[in-house]
Parts: C-alpha cells; structure tokens; sequence
C-alpha cells in the first residue's frame, strides 16, 4: 500500500476577510498557523509520518508545512514545490471581497463562477499577466503556463502532468507523500482519485489544516479513506 496524505493550508488572511485568493500570495492568520500544527499533532497521532512534502510556491502551504513538520520532528524531510500545486487562479476576481462581488455581478452569476466546474471568471489584466510572468516564481514558464483565469476543469488539467511525471514514481517506492496545497489544486486530485462526476466535485469540500489519508494499492487506485 502506497499512503497518500492530502492537506489544504491553515486559514489565510484572505480566507478570513472573505476574499478570492486565488495566486495572491498571502499569509496565514494566527488561525491558520494554529490549525496547521493541529494538522501535524493528528498525523503524529495517527502514526503518519510523511517521507516527503509536495508543496506550492505560495506561501500560505509553505508555511503550513513548516508547522507540520515542526510538530512532527521532520524538518529534515525533502520539501519540494511546483506552480503546478498552486490554487486555482481566479483572474479578475482576485482580492475581491465575495460578498461585494456578489453585489456587483449578482449572486447567482458569482456562484457560477465560484462553483461550476467549467466556467472560468473574468480573466485578469494584461498588466497583472505580466506581473505574475515578471515573479521570480514563474519566470522560467511560458506565457500559456501561467493562466489569466481557471475554471476548476483547467486546474485538473495543470495537475495531472504533476501526478504522472512526480507523483505516482513516488507512491509507487511506498513513500508517504505529503501534499500541502489548496482548496482547488486538492479538489482536482480528489476527483481524479475518487472519479468523482464533474457536477458533484463542486460541492465537495475541503476544510482549513484537516488530513486526508489515502492508503492506494499496487494499482494507485484507492483502497481506503481516512479524514483525521
């Protein structure tokens, strides 16, 4: 058995103003850190102890996974992040309050947005485009790389070349792989692991510093599920 422990960042400081984050890069609130050590206590306690950590680019799970590895006594862990990780990117949405938007374009439209899984937001500016093409972060990617919007439908798409290419030779040398990511970036491999129908995948949902373990057979297909 392959062990496969997913875990969305502790709360941010846009989660707690009730933001689209999205590729904003923002920090935990004093919550959040609270809740990733909570998150390592639970793994310590299950016995969980991961061999490696698969992270984002974004500070709010690189955070996360330091608290995590803190409590568990595992710094020494490799800890290895990819864009690919990163949440979904809400183009012209981003740092917008929810509730104002929902003012502004209506709530059922912001709904659609929120929650559909093929229809993408507005897409962001040509200026921020070319901010986050100008981050040290994705300055080695192509223009294409790096979204202006994403539905979670194109999410799915970024990750699975991650999965395949990094992912499956990990859990395939039995290690426990620790990903430390997002709301979306973890919807998407939930889908995947679990052929979850597209109109049932946006209702799932993924709470702040709460484990979810897989154990996976020799197939990766998954034969258990355990939310700590």
């Amino acid at each position: 058995m392959a062990t496969l422990i997913l875990l969305r960042h502790g709360q941010s400081t846009y989660n707690q103003e009730n933001r689209f984050t999205g590729w904003v890069d923002v920090d935990l609130t004093e919550t959040g850190y609270q809740e990733a050590k909570k998150a390592g206590e639970l793994l310590r306690n299950a016995g969980l102890l991961p061999d490696i950590v698969l992270t984002s680019v974004l500070k709010r799970s690189i955070y996360t996974t330091d608290e995590v590895l803190k409590v568990l006594d595992r710094a020494w862990v490799p800890v290895e992040k990819s864009w690919r990780l990163n949440e979904r990117h809400y183009g012209g949405l981003a740092g917008l309050n929810k509730a104002e938007t929902a003012e502004r374009f209506g709530a059922e439209q912001v709904k659609i947005w929120r929650r559909s899984y093929d229809v993408r937001p507005p897409e962001t500016s040509e200026e921020e485009h070319r901010h986050f093409m100008s981050d040290p972060r994705y300055r080695g990617l192509k223009a294409t790389d790096v979204p202006y919007t994403e539905a979670l439908a194109d999410v799915l798409v970024r990750v699975m070349p991650y999965w395949e290419e990094h992912m499956v030779p990990l859990l395939r040398e039995d290690q426990v792989v620790l990903v430390s990511a997002h709301g979306n970036s973890l919807r998407a491999m939930v889908k995947f692991l679990e052929s979850i129908p597209d109109d049932e995948i946006v209702g799932y949902e993924i709470a702040n510093g709460e484990p979810i373990v897989y154990e996976l057979d020799g197939e990766l297909h998954v034969a258990s599920k355990t939310v700590l």
